[in-house]
């Protein structure tokens, strides 16, 4: 927390596993290379709820919240790119850009992988720094808070440059929360010939059909298809869908392996099937030369914010934010600084 005489601003902090509240802490100042950034929204994601349990025990204590827009109020001394005033959306990645993996490109799965959120300071606070490099202006019809979604949707984008989905092809989608919302929109955007949502929570769906899926069920047992999906996605994380989802992969098919399990999930797999039949199991990290696509497309109108946002709480109620999300109530919840 701060010291007596610093300038401060409130800021949520995960002090240690399944503890967060809501404080004071010192003010960032921006390095050579590095702005601040009045936070006007930042979105709760899964990753939130991974960070609370602890699993990324080493970066504890924490200000979370990789998922942000906001106001550039402050630059560094080498910053000409970005300018006082000039609204943006960060990509919270952080990548050293000389180990091997991203030497070959694959900085997402950099050695010295780091996040602004997740291992450095984030933007569940009123102010927050990031590299000017990972700053993305934006124009001006988009409503700046509803900006903080251009992350999760660089997410999204990612997982489809993974699956290089062909036109015409049977999709399969579990979880109708936000991701997997985001990925039916972009699944009818690569020219799906029909795109199935799966969900536990029946409420959930009501979203998946205003957003034009073809069929929803609570489980995919209920659909019929023949043939499986050339392409299954797991948008939960959750070890029981993942283990339904496995086999109903189409011969020559993909699964592919999008939400974020805890470490400890596991499931079975039938190694024959695989070899018989030529299904492909992958996975898609975080963001990839995608975040630039995703502000882009956002400004083109990809997602409707106010069907994606269903709530913005305080930054003061971001343990409440953080248990709404827990218990899959509405689809994006937001805190507002």
């Amino acid at each position: 927390e701060a010291g007596e005489g610093d300038v401060t601003m409130r800021a949520a902090v995960i002090k240690e596993s399944h503890e967060v509240s809501v404080v004071s802490v010192q003010d960032p100042t921006p390095g050579p290379r590095e702005v601040v950034v009045d936070v006007a929204a930042c979105g709760i994601c899964g990753t939130d709820l991974h960070i609370l349990d602890g699993e990324f025990a080493p970066s504890l204590p924490i200000i979370p919240g990789h998922e942000f827009s906001g106001v550039v109020v402050a630059t560094g001394s080498e910053v000409s790119e970005l300018t006082e005033g000039q609204r943006v959306a960060v990509d919270p990645s952080l990548y050293c850009h000389e180990c091997h993996y991203c030497r070959l490109g694959h900085n997402n799965l950099c050695e010295r992988w780091n996040a602004i959120g997740v291992s450095v300071p984030g933007g569940a606070a009123e102010y927050a720094l990031a590299p000017v490099a990972n700053c993305v202006p934006l124009p001006d019809h988009i409503r700046l808070e509803d900006a903080a979604l251009i992350e999760p949707l660089s997410c999204a984008i990612r997982g489809y440059d993974v699956l290089r989905s062909q036109l015409g092809s049977h999709i399969l989608i579990y979880g109708s929360g936000t991701m997997g919302l985001m990925m039916l929109q972009l699944a009818k955007r690569t020219g799906a010939a029909s795109v199935d949502v799966v969900d536990l929570n029946p409420d959930r769906l009501a979203t998946a059909v205003a957003l034009g899926c073809s069929r929803t069920a609570t489980s995919a047992g209920e659909l019929e298809q023949p043939r499986g999906w050339e392409l299954v996605i797991d948008a939960t994380g959750a070890g029981p869908a993942i283990q339904d989802g496995l086999p109903r992969v189409s011969p020559g098919g993909t699964f592919l392996q999008f939400g974020v399990a805890s470490y400890d999930t596991r499931v079975t797999i039938e190694p024959y099937r695989i070899y018989n039949k030529e299904i492909t199991i992958t996975g898609s990290m975080a963001v990839l030369h995608s975040f630039e696509r995703a502000a882009e497309l956002f400004a083109d109108g990809v997602l409707d914010p106010d069907v994606f946002i269903s709530d913005r709480l305080p930054l003061d109620d971001y343990a409440g934010a953080l248990d709404r999300f827990k218990r899959g109530i509405g689809r994006k919840i937001q805190v507002i600084p």
